[in-house]
């Protein structure tokens, strides 16, 4: 699978967000493309590209199967839409995932399960480590685990599509689970019960905060789809009134 360029990851980013969060107004115009590309919610970080740009990106995703356009009966507006379905062999539950990878760039599991849901319900912490674990899986890996934040023990998983996409993504970051345990392992030396007792009640601490981490999303992915409904249920009246 050939490498992506960063801006090409954000149009796709945003196309399969918009395929999947707002279905009656997709596929999308250039404009409402250059749009969803520079909103500033659910981005990390916000950019801001032009039509020029835009057209390029979806040259370039057009030539590497991800994106084709699509002319309607009657209309004169060009539109775009994705094929990364098709193209990777991905259904909606990766899609949202990989997409919420490309706009925001590396999250833990809690944060991808509360984000992505906006996208795709994600019933369970479990239905999440699944997908990943399909999308890590074989030559052609599109997500990897990297290393938690500062402060945190919660690993992290970035996508694969465009490495450089995020460059805060450090080289020391990039450290796989296995690595993370080996380096992690206790000495022959039986622990002090005092460092053992301080490890659990840090361990304690650090999964609470996950949790309710985990929970802070899930609500403001629910408060978005209810603003999506509200917005969708306003634009019915208007066209019947």
């Amino acid at each position: 699978m050939a490498n992506l360029l960063p801006d090409e990851c954000r149009v796709l980013g945003t196309l399969i967000e918009k395929a999947l969060t707002t279905p009656g107004q997709y596929p999308l115009s250039l404009n409402s493309l250059v749009t969803g590309v520079n909103q500033k919610s659910n981005r990390d970080p916000v950019v801001e590209i032009d039509e020029e740009r835009a057209l390029r990106a979806i040259d370039g995703l057009r030539a590497k199967g991800l994106a084709r356009d699509v002319t309607f009966t009657g209309s004169r507006v060009e539109k775009y839409r994705h094929t990364a379905g098709e193209s990777l062999e991905l259904r909606p539950p990766a899609l949202a995932i990989l997409a919420e990878l490309l706009l925001r760039g590396p999250q833990t599991i809690g944060e991808l399960r509360g984000r992505a849901s906006r996208m795709h319900p994600l019933d369970s912490l479990e239905v999440v480590e699944a997908v990943l674990a399909t999308l890590a899986d074989g030559e052609h890996a599109m997500v990897r685990e990297i290393g938690p934040l500062s402060g945190s023990r919660a690993m992290r998983w970035m996508q694969l599509l465009c490495e450089s996409l995020h460059p805060q993504v450090s080289h020391a970051a990039m450290v796989t689970r296995a690595t993370s345990t080996s380096t992690m392992q206790p000495s022959h030396a039986a622990p002090h019960r005092g460092d053992a007792s301080h490890f659990d009640q840090q361990g304690a601490a650090q999964q609470s905060h996950d949790a309710i981490e985990a929970l802070r999303h899930e609500v403001a992915a629910l408060r978005t789809r209810v603003e999506q409904l509200e917005s969708t249920v306003s634009q019915l009246q208007s066209l019947l009134t």
